[in-house]
């Protein structure tokens, strides 16, 4: 009998077993455990007995009806605790008119904002931020995206996974404050950009892949002025979003993962949970797909930035340079950050590549091209720190500041919305999911 089987036969047995026969017992901390009978092994597979598997398909016929089990509410401290007890920043933006970064902490479910010029010291624990906004209030949750208005200095954030909704606050709000403004989200937002010209603000959604365009002043339940989904449109798990208003284009970083959809796709959100056919699921190369900035409803992409010389890994935020031609792509799996020309098209090489381990980068998914100071700003998931390079930088150059949240050489879990848990008996292990 295999293990599976034995294991669940045991499962069974001990569920059907007449509670009045007398039991060991065995103290395992403050719990019991009712005795246990070894099965003898067997070599190859076994068939189930008729009633055993009655029993696996109908469990309810064993139970009685003139007993029933109210169910009951365990309250137990856990016996230790796995969590990273330190921010971990999945997105960054400069204030440039005020000298000041802000990073998204997806960890600990926080907005921080640093001095610009901060640099923490090698001996250093951390930095300590100007402001935090975080609380419930705040409505920040798995937040991962981030705008900054250049005029106001208002903080846009988008929240993932949890909270289908994007909040706004003021430059100076911190602390458990609730935001200036928020707008209902399609579910699993990731990316944001914003056209200042036409007034419009951009949101990627991983699923049904789509880019949902609104008013930039939208609040509350407003519908989006367009949207951009569809089988033609070569969304695959849409992520990092940037514009190019001066060329009138739209970059979308796509992980590759999508299906087909009943609909075929328009210029509406459509049906998140009945839309998708059942087995159409497939996995392609990740993308850079560019469309037009005006673009609605299943429109194929202009170009596709695809192929194994791209280097293209999980590209998380995306940031267009309008004043320099220049695509800039957070490469997450790579740790690398990559550099297109804004009219690169297909199996192409980048025209500069970051990477290596003087460069610091770990899983960097935020990305902020800074024309005014000419630098590159880099949040980074993999290891509590931001960093911060010339704009040109490439190969493996070390950073010129580097705002970290941990000690040196901390090493961030990087545990984001685990969905379930599992227990590999044979290693001892626990398997988390993100």
């Amino acid at each position: 009998m295999s293990k599976v089987l034995r294991f669940v036969f045991l499962i069974v047995l001990l569920a059907t077993a007449n509670l009045s026969r007398p039991r060991e017992t065995q103290t395992i901390g403050n719990e019991r455990l009712v005795s246990i009978t070894p099965l003898p092994e067997n070599g190859g597979e076994a068939c189930l007995p008729e009633t055993l598997m009655a029993g696996l398909q109908q469990p309810a016929q064993y139970a009685r009806k003139d007993a029933p089990r109210p169910a009951k509410v365990l309250e137990r401290p856990p016996v230790r605790t796995i969590r990273d007890s330190r921010p971990t920043y999945s997105a960054v933006a400069v204030d440039v008119k005020n000298n000041e970064v802000v990073l998204q902490d997806e960890n600990l479910f926080q907005i921080m904002v640093y001095d610009r010029m901060t640099n923490t010291p090698p001996g250093a624990a951390f930095s300590e931020p100007k402001r935090v906004i975080s609380g419930l209030e705040t409505k920040v949750e798995f937040n991962c995206g981030l705008y900054i208005d250049p005029k106001t200095s208002d903080i846009y954030s988008i929240n993932n996974d949890t909270i289908d909704t994007m909040v706004v606050f003021s430059r100076n709000a911190k602390g458990n404050v609730r935001p200036n403004r928020e707008l209902s989200t399609p579910h699993r937002a990731y990316g944001i950009a914003v056209d200042e010209r036409n007034q419009e603000l951009f949101l990627t959604i991983q699923d049904p892949p789509m880019v949902v365009v609104h008013h930039k002043d939208a609040e509350g339940d407003a519908e989006p002025v367009r949207v951009l989904r569809g089988n033609k449109t070569g969304l695959r798990d849409a992520h990092g979003i940037g514009l190019d208003t001066k060329n009138g284009l739209m970059f979308v970083a796509n992980y590759g993962s999508t299906a087909v959809y009943e609909d075929g796709g328009g210029n509406f959100v459509g049906d998140r949970n009945g839309a998708m056919i059942r087995g159409s699921g497939t996995f392609h190369p990740p993308s850079i797909t560019v469309y037009p900035i005006k673009a609605s409803g299943d429109t194929p992409p202009l170009r596709t930035i695809e192929g194994p010389n791209t280097r293209l890994n999980w590209p998380a935020h995306v940031y267009v340079d309008e004043d320099h031609g220049e695509l800039f792509v957070a490469n997450d799996s790579d740790d690398s950050i990559l550099v297109f020309r804004v009219t690169d098209n297909g199996n192409v090489s980048p025209t500069r590549l970051l990477r290596g381990p003087n460069t610091q980068l770990k899983n960097p998914t935020g990305i902020f091209v800074d024309t005014v100071n000419d630098e590159l700003v880099i949040s980074n998931m993999g290891n509590h720190r931001a960093t911060v390079y010339a704009r040109t930088a490439q190969g493996n150059t070390a950073p010129i500041r580097t705002i970290r949240s941990g000690p040196e050489g901390k090493t961030a879990l990087m545990i984001g919305n685990p969905g379930s848990v599992a227990y590999d008996s044979k290693r001892e292990q626990i398997l988390v999911p993100n």
